[in-house]
């Protein structure tokens, strides 16, 4: 009982001090490489922890191993930029002066879901309030808003009673009946909306964003190919 215990902390112990050497950074803002690695390292960790048979130096070698790699690699990075934009690829630009980049996203295969929910985490109440957006190499995105007139929240004014959702309407020519019922709307306004903003037809409409003050955010389907 009491080798499988002493075990189990060294192993613990060379893992902590793995990953306290590899960095700081919290693990939703690893690169991949260092997701891949701490991965593999609890896993090669876990086994000589669960198999007593199993020489401890089995599961240290591979631990140290994957821990020199990453550590030489991440030197080569901060030397090299071209190894680093191979090694850890380049920030995309996914929206740029207000404007979603269709074709970026599909590149990505980041949907357009993706894209709304990443804007909510944000802090953005929608697309339109959005000047640009960059997915960084880490998954994270960075979200730099439009000039804003001063509100009730910058005055330090509490407003109730009020919620800022925007109503997501079309989304890659598909309409989204449950977001038109929430805005009080039908098809039928929604169809003369968009004929005043030059559309006809639905399907040509990427997306489609009503705001709670009433104006329409709307971006054609590849406009930006």
């Amino acid at each position: 009982m009491l080798i499988p215990l002493i075990r189990t902390l060294i192993l613990y112990f060379l893992v902590v001090t793995a990953i306290r050497i590899m960095g700081k950074r919290q693990i939703g803002e690893m690169q991949p490489s260092e997701l891949v690695v701490a991965i593999m390292i609890s896993d090669l960790a876990s086994i000589p922890m669960q198999e007593v048979n199993i020489p401890l130096v089995s599961g240290i070698v591979p631990v140290l191993t994957l821990l020199v790699a990453e550590v030489f690699m991440s030197f080569i990075c901060l030397k090299s930029v071209k190894f680093r934009r191979i090694y850890t690829g380049e920030p995309s630009i996914i929206i740029y002066e207000g404007k979603v980049l269709e074709k970026e996203l599909k590149k990505l295969r980041f949907s357009l879901s993706d894209l709304i929910e990443q804007l909510r985490i944000s802090g953005c109440n929608g697309i339109g309030d959005v000047q640009a957006a960059v997915l960084e190499t880490n998954g994270q995105l960075s979200v730099y808003k439009k000039a804003q007139p001063v509100t009730c929240d910058d005055l330090n004014i509490q407003r109730k009673g009020t919620v800022n959702i925007p109503f997501l309407l079309v989304m890659d020519g598909d309409v989204d009946h449950k977001e038109l019922e929430r805005a009080g709307k039908d098809e039928k306004w929604l169809n003369n909306m968009l004929k005043r903003h030059g559309e006809e037809d639905i399907s040509n409409v990427f997306i489609a964003e009503l705001s709670p003050d009433g104006s329409l955010f709307l971006q054609r389907k590849s406009e930006n190919k």
